[in-house]
């Protein structure tokens, strides 16, 4: 599983014009399910996001991971981050999960993030969503989590 975290003072998905999800200070993490990704990955990756130091110390080192400082998380499903493009000038979108089972993981990596974390919102999977954020820093990173 891939996820590709952000970290923000602000974001929100608006779906048909309403504001389905919105955070302040935290996390937006774009999820990607790639095929052969099960439960476990999505468990492994849920751990390592919420453990990744991102945030500044009292000295601005990146000591802080968002559950230290209680930020919040967006999290937002997105197909697109497992394209392939190493060829041509149309990604391939072989390497993604089928909808179904990245739908299913989504929805595993959301139930088990809300079990762990105080603050989750979501976007919407397979709707056309609208991403507002305010990147600080900006500070982005990919994390990635490969099936066995």
């Amino acid at each position: 599983m891939i996820a590709l975290l952000q970290r923000v003072s602000s974001a929100s998905v608006v779906v048909d014009g309403a504001t389905i999800g919105a955070i302040d200070a935290g996390l937006l993490v774009l999820v990607c399910a790639e095929r052969g990704d099960t439960e476990k990955e999505a468990d492994a990756l849920l751990t390592k996001l919420l453990g990744y130091r991102v945030f500044g110390d009292d000295a601005g080192k990146m000591n802080r991971s968002v559950t230290d400082v209680a930020g919040g998380l967006l999290l937002v499903p997105q197909f697109t981050l497992a394209a392939d493009t190493r060829s041509g000038t149309r990604p391939s979108f072989t390497p993604a999960a089928a909808p179904a089972d990245g739908l299913r993981l989504f929805s595993h990596f959301v139930a088990q993030a809300r079990t762990r974390h105080p603050v989750v919102q979501t976007g919407q999977f397979g709707a056309d969503m609208k991403v507002t954020l305010t990147n600080d820093g900006p500070v982005t990173f990919w994390l990635q989590v490969n099936a066995k």
